[in-house]
């Protein structure tokens, strides 16, 4: 997160410099901008705390979610020339296991998740076509599907549930222009900040509560288009 703190004072600190700014007839102020791209959503899912367990958990349980790599849509407004807000369209899916106390055991299986995000992002030049830039901004974390893990069902557990959260996301990223037409290359990475309830019920009793991070990075590469 430092690091990215840093990148986006120093990108705010050259947006700011006249000299960096592009002319003034070749603004192009309204473009839109779509991205295709493969995404690598490499999440964490380490437990911060646990608020229920009446099923006796090891002392020294500790979880961590699967990485997954899915296409991702991205759709890109330019106020201003080197002034943008972005989003993008996704699902990605996910199982979470046990690496310690319960070493290997999968705790829950196929969560999907939609990570609604919205970024500004600053923009400068290095060059004719070479256009690195920062963002930051909101993000919600919904999750449209979860189910048991197969280690939890032989426990007597029927249901899973993994809470909505909001959240923070950081963006940094470069879009290479591939002659005058509009399109592109781009590169980019996020790293989010925000975590999940999760919670494990035996019929209508809640067995297990615990709390855990999600922190993912977000990689991606692909091709855009400008208009």
């Amino acid at each position: 997160m430092k690091t990215l703190l840093m990148i986006t004072g120093a990108a705010l600190a050259l947006a700011a410099n006249p000299a960096t700014a592009q002319d003034r007839s070749n603004d192009r102020a309204g473009d839109i901008q779509f991205k295709v791209l493969g995404t690598a959503v490499l999440p964490d899912g380490e437990i911060e705390q646990v608020n229920v367990d009446i099923v006796g958990l090891p002392a020294n349980t500790q979880t961590a979610a699967s990485d997954n790599y899915v296409p991702t849509i991205a759709v890109e407004y330019f106020v201003t020339h080197n002034f943008s807000v972005e989003t993008i369209a996704g699902i990605t899916q996910h199982d979470v296991d046990a690496v310690s106390g319960l070493p290997g055991a999968e705790l829950v299986s196929d969560a999907q998740l939609i990570p609604a995000t919205v970024t500004a992002k600053l923009h400068f030049d290095l060059g004719d076509s070479i256009k690195p830039y920062v963002g930051a901004g909101p993000t919600y974390f919904l999750w449209v599907s979860d189910k048991p893990g197969a280690a939890t069902i032989p426990l007597g557990v029927t249901d899973t549930d993994l809470s909505d959260e909001f959240g923070v996301a950081l963006q940094a990223g470069v879009d290479v222009a591939l002659g005058d037409d509009g399109f592109g290359l781009t590169l980019d990475a996020k790293r989010y900040f925000i975590g999940t309830t999760a919670r494990w019920f035996a019929g209508d009793v809640l067995a297990i509560e615990t709390e855990h991070n999600i922190d993912p990075w977000v990689l991606s590469a692909g091709v855009s288009y400008r208009f």
